[in-house]
Protein backbone atom coordinates (compact mmCIF):
# COMPACT_ATOMS: atom_id res chain seq x y z
CA UNK A 1 0.00 0.00 0.00
CA UNK A 2 1.14 3.54 -0.80
CA UNK A 3 -0.36 6.53 0.97
CA UNK A 4 0.38 9.99 -0.38
CA UNK A 5 -0.27 12.80 2.08
CA UNK A 6 -0.36 15.98 0.07
CA UNK A 7 -0.58 19.56 1.26
CA UNK A 8 1.27 22.81 1.57
CA UNK A 9 4.16 23.46 3.87
CA UNK A 10 2.86 23.55 7.47
CA UNK A 11 -0.37 21.71 6.71
CA UNK A 12 0.53 18.85 9.05
CA UNK A 13 1.68 16.28 6.48
CA UNK A 14 4.71 14.95 8.33
CA UNK A 15 3.03 14.87 11.73
CA UNK A 16 -0.05 13.07 10.43
CA UNK A 17 2.04 10.72 8.28
CA UNK A 18 4.08 9.67 11.32
CA UNK A 19 0.91 9.00 13.34
CA UNK A 20 -0.56 6.90 10.51
CA UNK A 21 2.71 4.98 10.04
CA UNK A 22 2.97 4.29 13.76
CA UNK A 23 -0.61 3.01 13.81
CA UNK A 24 -0.18 0.76 10.80
CA UNK A 25 3.19 -0.75 11.59
CA UNK A 26 5.31 -2.32 8.84
CA UNK A 27 5.24 1.06 7.11
CA UNK A 28 8.09 3.22 5.85
CA UNK A 29 7.78 6.98 6.06
CA UNK A 30 9.42 8.48 2.98
CA UNK A 31 10.16 12.18 3.36
CA UNK A 32 11.05 13.18 -0.20
CA UNK A 33 12.62 16.37 1.16
CA UNK A 34 15.28 14.19 2.81
CA UNK A 35 16.33 13.00 -0.67
CA UNK A 36 17.07 16.65 -1.49
CA UNK A 37 19.90 16.56 1.06
CA UNK A 38 21.91 14.38 -1.32
CA UNK A 39 21.90 17.18 -3.88
CA UNK A 40 21.45 20.28 -1.74
CA UNK A 41 23.77 22.24 -4.02
CA UNK A 42 21.39 21.81 -6.97
CA UNK A 43 18.71 24.51 -7.51
CA UNK A 44 15.31 23.30 -6.30
CA UNK A 45 13.73 23.43 -9.77
CA UNK A 46 16.35 20.94 -10.97
CA UNK A 47 16.33 18.87 -7.79
CA UNK A 48 12.59 18.15 -7.68
CA UNK A 49 12.47 15.88 -10.77
CA UNK A 50 15.47 13.91 -9.46
CA UNK A 51 13.89 13.64 -6.01
CA UNK A 52 10.70 12.24 -7.53
CA UNK A 53 12.57 9.68 -9.60
CA UNK A 54 14.56 8.63 -6.54
CA UNK A 55 11.36 8.44 -4.49
CA UNK A 56 9.88 5.99 -7.01
CA UNK A 57 12.94 3.77 -6.64
CA UNK A 58 12.71 3.86 -2.84
CA UNK A 59 8.95 3.16 -2.90
CA UNK A 60 9.47 0.21 -5.24
CA UNK A 61 12.19 -1.18 -3.01
CA UNK A 62 9.99 -1.06 0.09
CA UNK A 63 6.97 -2.53 -1.69
CA UNK A 64 9.04 -5.39 -3.14
CA UNK A 65 10.02 -6.15 0.44
CA UNK A 66 6.37 -6.09 1.55
CA UNK A 67 6.66 -2.81 3.45
CA UNK A 68 3.92 -0.21 2.97
CA UNK A 69 4.95 3.39 2.27
CA UNK A 70 3.61 6.78 3.33
CA UNK A 71 4.80 9.78 1.34
CA UNK A 72 4.11 13.24 2.80
CA UNK A 73 4.87 15.78 0.07
CA UNK A 74 3.28 18.78 -1.71
CA UNK A 75 2.03 17.26 -4.98
CA UNK A 76 1.03 19.07 -8.13
CA UNK A 77 -1.26 17.22 -10.52
CA UNK A 78 1.72 16.58 -12.81
CA UNK A 79 3.79 15.09 -9.99
CA UNK A 80 0.89 12.93 -8.81
CA UNK A 81 0.34 11.71 -12.39
CA UNK A 82 4.06 10.91 -12.61
CA UNK A 83 3.83 8.75 -9.48
CA UNK A 84 0.72 6.97 -10.78
CA UNK A 85 2.45 6.20 -14.08
CA UNK A 86 5.67 5.01 -12.45
CA UNK A 87 3.82 2.96 -9.81
CA UNK A 88 1.07 1.64 -12.10
CA UNK A 89 1.61 -1.93 -10.90
CA UNK A 90 0.39 -0.84 -7.46
CA UNK A 91 -2.51 1.45 -8.46
CA UNK A 92 -5.11 -0.66 -6.70
CA UNK A 93 -3.43 0.07 -3.37
CA UNK A 94 -2.61 3.78 -3.77
CA UNK A 95 -4.37 6.28 -1.56
CA UNK A 96 -4.04 10.06 -1.74
CA UNK A 97 -5.08 12.53 0.93
CA UNK A 98 -4.63 16.28 0.92
CA UNK A 99 -4.43 18.19 4.17
CA UNK A 100 -6.05 21.51 3.42
CA UNK A 101 -6.18 23.86 6.38
CA UNK A 102 -7.37 27.39 5.72
CA UNK A 103 -4.55 29.64 4.48
CA UNK A 104 -4.43 31.67 7.69
CA UNK A 105 -3.97 28.44 9.66
CA UNK A 106 -1.19 27.22 7.38
CA UNK A 107 0.53 30.60 7.77
CA UNK A 108 0.46 30.42 11.56
CA UNK A 109 3.07 28.87 13.82
CA UNK A 110 1.70 25.42 14.62
CA UNK A 111 3.13 22.99 17.12
CA UNK A 112 6.82 23.71 17.58
CA UNK A 113 7.38 25.13 14.10
CA UNK A 114 8.13 28.83 13.74
CA UNK A 115 7.77 29.85 10.12
CA UNK A 116 10.26 32.19 8.53
CA UNK A 117 9.34 34.58 5.72
CA UNK A 118 10.60 32.23 2.99
CA UNK A 119 8.35 29.45 4.29
CA UNK A 120 5.37 31.81 4.44
CA UNK A 121 5.99 32.83 0.85
CA UNK A 122 6.24 29.17 -0.19
CA UNK A 123 2.92 28.45 1.56
CA UNK A 124 1.26 31.33 -0.30
CA UNK A 125 2.72 29.98 -3.53
CA UNK A 126 1.38 26.46 -2.81
CA UNK A 127 -2.08 27.89 -2.18
CA UNK A 128 -1.92 30.02 -5.35
CA UNK A 129 -1.17 26.98 -7.54
CA UNK A 130 -3.85 24.80 -5.93
CA UNK A 131 -1.81 22.32 -3.88
CA UNK A 132 -4.49 22.30 -1.11
CA UNK A 133 -7.35 21.70 -3.57
CA UNK A 134 -6.21 19.12 -6.13
CA UNK A 135 -8.41 17.09 -8.47
CA UNK A 136 -7.18 13.81 -6.98
CA UNK A 137 -7.63 11.94 -3.74
CA UNK A 138 -9.54 12.96 -0.63
CA UNK A 139 -9.27 16.52 0.68
CA UNK A 140 -9.37 16.94 4.47
CA UNK A 141 -9.80 20.39 6.00
CA UNK A 142 -7.75 19.94 9.15
CA UNK A 143 -7.91 23.59 10.22
CA UNK A 144 -9.59 22.81 13.52
CA UNK A 145 -8.45 19.22 14.05
CA UNK A 146 -5.61 17.76 16.01
CA UNK A 147 -3.17 15.63 14.01
CA UNK A 148 -4.53 12.59 15.89
CA UNK A 149 -8.07 13.24 14.64
CA UNK A 150 -6.86 13.71 11.06
CA UNK A 151 -4.76 10.53 11.25
CA UNK A 152 -7.78 8.62 12.61
CA UNK A 153 -9.86 9.77 9.62
CA UNK A 154 -7.21 8.53 7.20
CA UNK A 155 -6.95 5.19 8.99
CA UNK A 156 -10.71 4.75 8.90
CA UNK A 157 -10.75 5.31 5.14
CA UNK A 158 -7.88 2.92 4.34
CA UNK A 159 -9.06 0.31 6.85
CA UNK A 160 -12.87 0.54 6.83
Amino acid sequence: MIIFINGSINSGKSTVAKLVADSLGNTALLEIDSLREFISWLPIKQAIPLNLINAVSVINNFLKNKIDVIVPYPLSQANYDFFLQELKDYQSSIFAFTLSPKLEVALSNRGTRNLDEAEKERIKYHYSIGIPKPDFGIILDNSLETPEVTAAKILKIINP
